[in-house]
């Protein structure tokens, strides 16, 4: 089976490892990228996955900005944290310790999937103030139907038994499985892609903390209070995407006042990966550089 992450060996050809960092906050160990200079944006990858999500989107926004790109705790190269840690307060709780540590305070703060969760709870306590928060194919709400009974209820089964980790890890020791897992969220993702996702899937702490946080999670509370969100909520929807339904954002837009739905035709749940350009050429739209007038039109 294979060995835990190891930076120095899992590391060495890690997307944009030259702007890693490894920074003590809220009492664990973070993984984080800061790339560029000027007024800051944070990507915060989705459920198993890690800073490598947004490998080609953080450099084009760095042209402009300070991008700020961590591994989310438990995942990637993050510590994990104690029980009650990967909980959604728990996350949101974790994340602002390191945005406190960085002296951050993000002009722009874009999630994918889960990730867009934690930002709009992060807002919803006070913790951050962007100009916007961009969700890109957001996990807002419950799971309805079915999936609602039987996927979080699943999660913490599974939770319960410490061999599962290590034996998802060993299936995903075959490609196979990996690029079947992608398929299935709508996405059509690169050879790069792949390899990546497959290195992270092969880590029992990874995996394990995956399993934690879908345990863990309940969005009963951030769905009912969507709609008093402070910046402007941004939703960025793959027509494709398998995971998270695109009728979620439709129902989302409707709660939140003045927020904005934007269809990305043909693309599935990894669409800032599929099309990297489209998505950070968007996201530049929507924050402001000093001088250059962009956003001006919010």
């Amino acid at each position: 089976m294979r060995r835990e992450l190891d930076w120095q060996r899992d590391g060495a050809d890690w997307p944009n490892r030259e702007a890693s960092r490894f920074v003590r906050a809220g009492g664990l160990r973070w993984h984080v990228q800061v790339l560029g200079s000027g007024p800051s944006i944070l990507l915060v990858h989705g459920t198993g996955a890690a800073s490598h999500s947004w490998r080609d989107v953080a450099p084009r926004l760095a042209e402009r900005f300070t991008v700020l790109v961590p591994d989310l705790p438990g995942h990637g190269f993050t510590q994990r944290p104690a029980r009650g840690g990967l909980s959604l307060p728990g996350m949101a709780q974790a994340l602002s310790d390191l945005l406190e540590a960085l002296g951050e305070s993000p002009a722009l703060a874009v999630g994918h999937s889960a990730g867009a969760a934690i930002l709009c709870r992060m807002s919803l306590e006070g913790r951050i103030s962007p100009e916007s928060i961009v969700s890109v194919n957001g996990a807002l709400l419950p799971f309805r139907g079915v999936a609602g009974r039987i996927f979080s209820p699943l999660a913490k089964l599974l939770t319960l038994n410490p061999i599962i980790p290590s034996v998802f890890a060993w299936r995903a020791s075959d490609p196979a499985v990996v690029e079947e897992l992608i398929r299935d969220t709508g996405s059509d993702l690169d050879p790069e892609g792949m390899r990546l996702y497959a290195r992270l899937a092969a880590s029992r702490r990874h995996v394990a903390a995956a399993l934690g946080m879908m345990a863990s999670w309940d969005l009963r509370d951030l769905a009912e209070n969507l709609p008093g969100l402070g910046p402007r909520l941004v939703l960025v929807v793959g027509s494709e995407d398998r995971f998270v339904s695109p009728v979620d954002a439709v129902r989302v837009q409707r709660r939140v006042p003045g927020s904005e739905l934007i269809s990305l035709p043909g693309l599935g749940h990894l669409a800032h990966e599929e099309r990297p350009a489209e998505v950070a050429e968007l996201l530049r739209a929507r924050v402001s550089a000093p001088g250059d007038g962009i956003g001006s039109d919010d």
